[in-house]
């Protein structure tokens, strides 16, 4: 115990140092709590790892109900064959959301009356199958304008890759062969059918499911080449009579990603805040990221997160391994052992790189604020980017110089400013937040003078 006491105060000197460096300095302190994906009902995750016109596509499954009654159906570019399909943990897409997921963190004023640096650094603290023949079926599926271009199994997945015709013999095979798939399916498979895209579509095996041992449904990845980079979103608003959140882990080698057929923006970030959203940050970004939305006529994407996966600051959790990197379809990663990612024939590695770029997008959409599927480019800006909010917590001990009188009666201004702040960010009312200031403050002390002084304004 000895040795932690004495190495606490290092660690702390450390870290003042390390803020001290003006590069440094926007995004140095303690991380204290993440909004991740838990903060919504229904999130979509999907993870996107694009080199070119090579892409590994990541799906993570977030259906409730009978494992019976689940059916996916994507449209893909081009045919998949059995060895660019494969199931993976939903371990790795949890680390994405957690490394890049928006974050409060907290500083420490020091002393004002010590004799520092006059700079503006501040210290931071710790902190089944039918039973009618196969030449039966065949025959059906022709009359429905349906196509079987391929079949197999993965892991606990039935996969079927579907051309067709029109959307109204796709609709009407698929509720033929059991998939039970939403109303009003037919208008929105219809412009995919026009575009000349296949369908990959996955059914649980029931008799594989019950053998793996596992209690929820794994998350599908699939590998392709096309040129389109896009994710279609327009077949999950069938039947969906509220927004939807989908939240798109982006990894490139070059840099930030965006949309290109709606406006990306950033999410509000670097905001000082009132301590007491310390304890209610899920219920701040919840209200701060509709603000914004609404704000924006909920018809943008947000830029949560953006950054080199070879490091964060601050670190809401570590950065993914290369091994990590590769489960979550990072294929051009420098590969001495042998990567168990499995890409298309057609994919070459491209000469040995390490950098990953993650861009961390969040959509909230509806069918009349987003008609079209997103489609995406990817940019050589580098640039760092997160959504950071900030705890400055006052200096609480005897203040007698100057230097601590002045620092005390700045601290009203900082404190109003602060609640006008996150007022603006949530659109809470600015009384509620005062008044909950002055709990979460609560330990300052104040003479009777410059509490009066301070009511009327002077100080």
């Amino acid at each position: 115990m000895r040795f932690f006491r004495l190495l606490t105060p290092l660690l702390l000197a450390i870290v003042a140092v390390l803020c001290f460096a003006p590069a440094a300095w926007a995004f140095c302190g303690f991380y204290v709590a993440k909004a991740d994906t838990k903060l919504y009902n229904k999130a979509s995750q999907v993870v996107i790892a694009r080199d070119g016109d090579r892409t590994v596509l990541t799906m993570a499954n977030d259906f409730q109900g009978e494992v019976k009654d689940f059916a996916m159906v994507v449209p893909v570019p081009t045919v998949l064959q059995k060895e660019q399909v494969r199931v993976t943990e939903p371990k790795i897409i949890e680390r994405l959301d957690a490394f890049s997921a928006p974050r409060l963190v907290e500083y420490f004023d020091p002393d004002p009356c010590l004799a520092i640096n006059n700079s503006a650094e501040m210290d931071a603290a710790p902190a089944p199958a039918g039973a009618i023949s196969e030449a039966r079926r065949a025959r059906g599926d022709a009359s429905l304008g349906v196509t079987i271009e391929a079949r197999f199994n993965v892991g606990e997945y039935d996969i079927l890759i579907l051309s067709a015709k029109e959307s109204g013999g796709l609709e009407t095979w698929l509720k033929r062969n059991g998939y039970k798939i939403p109303r009003g399916a037919k208008q929105l498979l219809k412009p995919y059918i026009r575009s000349s895209m296949k369908f990959f579509v996955a059914k649980v095996n029931l008799d594989k499911f019950e053998k793996s041992g596992y209690q929820f449904l794994r998350p599908l990845q699939i590998s392709y080449q096309s040129p389109k980079f896009m994710l279609p979103i327009r077949l999950g608003m069938i039947n969906a009579t509220t927004e939807q959140d989908l939240i798109i882990y982006i990894l490139s080698p070059q840099g930030q990603a965006e949309i290109t057929n709606y406006r990306t923006v950033k999410i509000p970030s670097d905001a000082n805040v009132p301590l007491f959203v310390k304890d209610k940050f899920g219920e701040f970004y919840k209200s701060m990221f509709q603000t914004a939305y609404t704000k924006e006529d909920r018809k943008v994407g947000f830029l949560e997160y953006a950054w080199d996966m070879g490091s964060c600051d601050p670190c809401s959790a570590d950065p993914l391994s290369q091994e990590e990197l590769k489960q979550a379809g990072v294929f051009w990663l420098d590969d001495n052992s042998g990567s168990n990612v499995p890409v298309s024939p057609s994919f070459r590695r491209p000469s040995p790189r390490s950098s990953v770029f993650i861009s961390r997008l969040h959509v909230r959409y509806t069918r009349d604020k987003f008609p079209e599927d997103l489609i995406f480019q990817q940019t050589a800006n580098s640039e760092s980017f997160q959504g950071r909010y900030v705890l400055q917590h006052p200096f609480q001990g005897e203040l007698k110089c100057q230097a601590g009188r002045e620092y005390k009666r700045s601290l009203p201004k900082r404190f109003e400013q602060e609640a006008q702040t996150l007022a603006k960010l949530t659109n809470w009312n600015i009384q509620d937040i005062r008044n909950k200031m002055k709990l979460s403050v609560g330990n300052l002390t104040y003479s009777w003078w410059e509490n009066f002084f301070s009511w009327l304004g002077l100080y």
